[in-house]
């Protein structure tokens, strides 16, 4: 009998864990556009992959009547699975119990999933659909948001970290995922800020929607806090399988290899064609990019963000890289702050995961202004700096065209433990650009000249002749070789095929100040 009484309280425990908050709850998350917290990790995860742990674990909170209102697995669905038969670990706050606020019981289920993610050396996804702290626990769930936060800090570089936001993040919640290595959003239905617009009207008397505030669009193009945008959740879920596919399990290991038919020694003639004869005039890196990469096919990352310059994922023979690329249809390819701090984190984070850097340079120098020095671009482009110099992943570069100054210094130059440094015959490496030069070395003879003009363009031609090229630098050994646009793809897959056993390392410590 006592058998019997079990079975049937099994099965109704594992009925409510199922139903959540309930049918009602549930349906107005579908209203919203928005899936359920189990709906969601089917999306995400091989088919039947799923195993669930702590299902029937409740909170243990007595005050303001909470002990009449226990559901099982409490506000968060955790477990592990497979993506692309590889395991990855992950939680899913279901919004529909208690607004998938964090309770003490929370932490402790998200904590268990994290530090089986580590031991086990596998990739954690978060799903944060979440009204915040519980604040019938009080400082119970203060202490579950920090737990969370320390393990992300110890994970970070061991094990990658995605987070995806489906619907609100607000407040403390909000450090979880700005810890880990890339975030999610849906247009519409998500939001990320430390404080909403009522507090920020309470206080400052400013008046701003949520969306404006906190939404996709905000932080995927303004603050550069998000990486990805998708139009629906399940696009959002598909997009983190996609990512993974170029990550490894953990920095113990290499990215995973994909065989590809597109022929390591595929020639694109029309790269030949790509740089404009005239030096001011813009064109779109993509194009180069996109030309050269196995099949065709870049997995970008903060699209919208800092757009001066470009980085993403892609592979060449099969294997995983990072690019960085200057992008000289916006901004002329300038380095500012927003783009340094972008490229930095990203290099960064290939070089944690053990991701080939390729870079493809064409840069005129920092962008000039008041407003920037203000904001410190000393400091921040010395983190893209620190980012190049530190990473001991094999480092590949090409000068498509222009690389001056300190610019050219910043972007995996030979002097940055760049391990190929290619260029093509359309580069310009110099201190400055022609006019820059001119302007200092013959203040003098353009003063005394009868004709400023003529003798102007004939300076600059000369100085162009001379030392706005790829020559000097490889007389000097700072370029490896010049190369045709076209050879660029079986160059750039040789280099990497040679570096691929490449062991650098950096002075032992205990970590670097890098200049944040």
């Amino acid at each position: 009998m006592a058998l019997k009484d079990n079975l049937e309280r099994f099965r109704e425990l594992n009925r409510q864990a199922a139903a959540g908050g309930g049918e009602e709850r549930i349906r107005r998350q579908h209203e919203q556009g928005k899936l359920s917290a189990r709906e969601r990790l089917e999306i995400l995860l091989d088919h039947g992959s799923f195993v669930e742990l702590d299902r029937f674990k409740t909170h243990r909170c007595a005050d303001f009547d909470m002990a009449a209102k226990k559901i099982p697995g409490d506000a968060v669905v955790t477990g592990y699975g497979a993506i692309d038969g590889r395991l990855v670990y992950v939680y899913s706050q279901d919004f529909t119990v208690f607004g998938g606020s964090l309770s003490g019981v929370v932490a402790e289920k998200v904590g268990k999933v994290m530090d089986l993610a580590m031991k086990n050396g596998a990739p954690i996804v978060g799903i944060n659909d979440s009204g915040g702290a519980r604040i019938q626990e009080g400082v119970v769930s203060l202490a579950g948001y920090a737990d969370i936060f320390l393990r992300n800090v110890l994970a970070s570089g061991v094990i990658p970290q995605i987070s995806a936001i489906l619907g609100p993040c607000a407040g403390g919640a909000v450090y979880s995922p700005a810890i880990t290595d890339f975030i999610f959003m849906v247009k519409a239905n998500s939001y990320m800020f430390i404080t909403g617009p009522d507090v920020i009207k309470a206080v400052t008397h400013e008046e701003v929607t949520k969306e404006d505030l906190g939404g996709s669009q905000t932080h995927n193009a303004k603050s550069g806090v998000a990486h990805f945008a998708a139009e629906s959740e399940k696009e959002c879920l598909v997009m983190i399988r996609e990512l993974m596919g170029f990550l490894p399990s953990n920095n113990q290991e290499d990215p995973p290899f994909h065989p590809t038919d597109d022929d390591p020694l595929r020639r694109d003639r029309r790269l030949n064609d790509l740089i404009p004869d005239n030096p001011t005039r813009p064109y779109d890196m993509k194009e180069l990019i996109l030309a050269v990469v196995d099949e065709g096919y870049f997995y970008e990352v903060q699209r919208d963000f800092a757009r001066n310059i470009i980085i993403g994922f892609a592979r060449l023979g099969g294997r995983p890289v990072g690019l960085v690329a200057n992008q000289p249809a916006h901004l002329a390819g300038c380095l500012d702050i927003d783009a340094s701090a972008k490229a930095a984190r990203f290099i960064r984070f290939c070089d944690c995961f053990n991701i080939p850097l390729l870079s493809f340079v064409d840069v005129p120098g920092f962008l000039p202004g008041a407003a920037q020095e203000y904001q410190g671009i000393i400091r921040h482009g010395a983190k893209l700096l620190y980012a190049y110099a530190e990473a001991t992943v094999p480092k590949v570069a090409v000068i498509t065209r222009k690389a001056y100054g300190g610019a050219y210094i910043v972007m995996s130059s030979k002097h940055l433990r760049g391990d190929v440094n290619l260029a093509y015959p359309t580069g310009e490496i110099a201190v400055m650009g022609p006019e820059g030069a001119i302007n200092i070395i013959f203040r003098d003879a353009l003063e005394k000249s009868q004709d400023p003009v003529r003798t102007r363009e004939e300076l600059t031609e000369n100085y162009r002749r001379n030392f706005a090229n790829p020559f000097k630098a490889a007389e000097l050994g700072y370029v490896d070789a010049v190369i045709y646009p076209e050879e660029t793809r079986p160059m750039l897959i040789r280099s990497l095929e040679m570096l691929k056993n490449k062991r650098d390392q950096n002075p032992p410590k205990k970590h670097g100040n890098i200049p944040l």
